[in-house]
């Protein structure tokens, strides 16, 4: 579920759903805010995958919260 496989295409799995938070996500947001501009984005789908996706940002390095904000890491 994390990585695509032989029945999980590439945008489904939750490193391809991050792709996806990462390319909207243009300045710091509130995660209220990002949701809202994701929830209608096919591959992101639900609120949990929204969640599991982002944390799994935040995992790896590519996310930081501050604040109350999400934004993009620059490493």
């Amino acid at each position: 579920m994390i990585l695509p496989t032989k029945h999980i295409p590439q945008n489904e799995a939750l490193i391809g759903v991050g792709a996806t938070v990462l390319a909207h996500l243009s300045g710091p947001m509130t995660v209220s805010g990002l949701w809202e501009r994701l929830r209608s984005e096919r591959n992101v789908g639900t609120f949990e995958r929204f969640v599991l996706a982002t944390n799994l940002l935040f995992l790896i390095g590519a996310v930081d919260i501050r604040d109350g904000l999400i934004t993009r890491r620059d490493t």
